[in-house]
């Protein structure tokens, strides 16, 4: 589920392995790649967490950042 902290949203994503983390994180970019509106996001093995903001808004949670996550969310 999607926490909005910090003016970000975030969540955390555990997988398999990291095979299956790398895979979400490649679909992840083929999205993000789309609507132009890249994450942050760090990986540790099984382990994917994802920061979403739009920095270009004085790096705040709008419109674009709950789109992607929807997105995300269908994955």
């Amino acid at each position: 589920m999607w926490q909005e902290t910090d003016n970000k949203l975030v969540r955390h994503f555990t997988f398999a392995d990291f095979t299956e983390a790398f895979a979400f994180m490649t679909r992840v970019a083929l999205i993000a790649e789309k609507m132009d509106h890249h994450p942050f996001w760090t990986n540790v093995y099984n382990k994917v967490t994802i920061e979403l903001t739009t920095h270009d808004a004085g790096n705040t949670v709008t419109e674009k950042d709950r789109t992607l996550a929807a997105a995300i969310d269908k994955i």
